[in-house]
């Protein structure tokens, strides 16, 4: 069976996702055999994989800087909110049902076994096993039934290193309040503690150090600097919505929807150095953008009701008479059509509202869900992407609406013989997640967008696969460099001694 260590923080965004990719980083490049693990995952980014199952992008990531291919045993439960009280819960990769908060923790004890399952799937193929929390495991309302804390500690007998996040401030009373509110057996676990997120002088920190070490009786494994290393986000609790290359001469506006979903998509854009992208949740704030993305939503009918309430629509439809190019992703791409109906009221208790009407396109919510991988091929040989024809697109659809219309003859990307992209003068719409992502189709929009404006085309050589494997070197490098690794593979091999 694989040695473990897990890492559980003093709250949420401490931090945790990032340094276990650092430690998945660290530990491949040491030669181990090493996957990561979550048991249960609440985001709205999500990735499909290759069997067609949804799993939590933070996993995946994690998978990545382990140089392996993801896995929905790395991550057996996903909770994607659909609206304040409820929430998708998938188990395994494939939905089990929407539940609200109580019904959840009253499911959790059924849900055990699959976790259980998918971890020790894992520790008998791999060599070392780096585990994720969620949140706190100081939270004593929820400890019984506990699941992915000190519960998942205790099943995968895995010691514990506690993160705690000194930017937000009052880093010193989290940890010790949070070790506080363990019992013995859960305090027994923990093994040492990690300060992320540093900014100033170490020198100054460290009498600090010594007495929280005094404190606590547990020592301090490193304390991790604030840094600017590119690696997606588990969440919508991120600064990567502020605004990137202000210089930029290709200005990109994405619309902060409500129940935005996979806004990785777009991480790729934020590469080039031409780009100024920017997220927007009011229509004043869109002034004059050469490019405005919808993006995914959990929640379609949701959205679009957003959108109307606060006039982003009529912005758009103002935008759509000018030379700007209009994207919408998934449930941005539903937006587009004259309409959008949920017959089943999956999505609440609106039945049916209007979309932008570019499109001749109906869409209704069902309750199948269609999660897949695509590889295709761009086919147009006019209008905006007709220098795109032949260019291989690879990505992945998760949605529950099935889109139909008057679409053939603006349709540009096909899954089998499923239309899932149109594109009318410059307006498009795709369900493929990841068209970013492959380098000469975006370097096509962005350099048509440069000419209209009078500018050189640019160009990149990187592709966006290379630059996430570049920064995860980055992260590794940096992170070893700031705590104990002698320590940390101590704590590797005392598992069972938690005395």
């Amino acid at each position: 069976m694989a040695k473990s260590i897990m890492l559980q923080g003093t709250g949420s965004s401490v931090g945790k996702s990032v340094l276990v990719t650092a430690l998945c980083r660290i530990f491949k490049n040491d030669g181990h055999h090493v996957a990561p693990f979550k048991s249960q995952n609440m985001a709205l980014n999500s990735f499909i994989t290759r069997e067609g199952l949804e799993m939590g992008r933070a996993q995946v990531v994690q998978a990545e800087a382990c140089k392996l291919e993801p896995s929905v045993a790395m991550n057996p439960i996903l909770i994607k909110p659909s609206s304040d009280t409820t929430a998708q819960v998938i188990i395994n990769g494939r939905v089990y049902k929407n539940l609200d908060a109580k019904g959840y923790h009253g499911y959790k004890r059924t849900a055990l076994p699959f976790v259980r399952a998918a971890y020790a799937s894992l520790a008998e193929k791999y060599e070392v096993i780096v585990l994720e929390g969620a949140g706190s495991p100081a939270e004593i309302n929820l400890r019984e039934n506990d699941i992915v804390n000190m519960g998942m500690a205790e099943i995968s007998d895995s010691p514990v290193v506690l993160v705690g996040d000194i930017d937000k401030g009052g880093v010193f009373a989290a940890l010790v309040g949070t070790l506080y509110l363990l019992d013995e057996k859960e305090k027994a676990r923990v093994k040492g503690v990690l300060i992320n997120k540093f900014r100033g002088d170490l020198e100054l920190l460290k009498p600090g150090l010594k007495m929280l070490e005094d404190i606590i009786k547990i020592p301090v494994l490193g304390v991790i600097p604030y840094f600017d290393i590119h690696i997606e986000d588990e969440d919508s609790v991120t600064e990567r919505f502020k605004g990137e290359n202000i210089n930029g001469s290709v200005h990109i506006d994405i619309v902060k929807l409500p129940y935005m979903s996979n806004f990785t998509d777009f991480d790729s854009l934020k590469l080039f150095k031409e780009t100024h992208v920017r997220y927007v949740e009011h229509a004043h704030e869109i002034v004059d953008p050469d490019m405005l993305i919808i993006p995914g939503t959990k929640n379609t009918i949701h959205d679009m009701l957003f959108l109307k309430k606060r006039k982003i629509d009529q912005r758009i439809q103002s935008l759509a008479k000018s030379n700007c190019l209009i994207i919408g992703i998934c449930g941005g791409y539903q937006m587009l059509g004259k309409w959008i109906q949920d017959p089943s009221g999956i999505e609440g208790s609106t039945a049916e509202i209007d979309g932008l009407g570019f499109f001749d396109m109906q869409t209704a919510i069902e309750t199948h869900k269609t999660t897949t991988q695509v590889q295709t091929k761009v086919e147009c040989n006019h209008g905006l992407l007709a220098a795109c024809h032949g260019i291989e697109l690879k990505g992945y659809e998760i949605h529950m609406g099935k889109s139909q219309g008057n679409l053939e003859n603006i349709s540009f990307l096909k899954s089998g013989q499923r239309i899932i992209g149109v594109c009318d003068r410059n307006i498009m719409g795709t369900y493929l997640h990841g068209l970013f992502d492959t380098k000469e189709f975006t370097l096509h929009l962005l350099n048509r967008i440069r000419k209209n404006k009078g500018l050189t085309s640019t160009t990149r050589t990187q592709s966006y696969q290379e630059f996430k494997d570049t920064e995860y070197e980055r992260l590794a490098a940096l992170v070893r460099g700031h705590i104990d690794m002698q320590k940390i593979y101590a704590i590797l091999e005392s598992a069972s001694d938690f005395s």
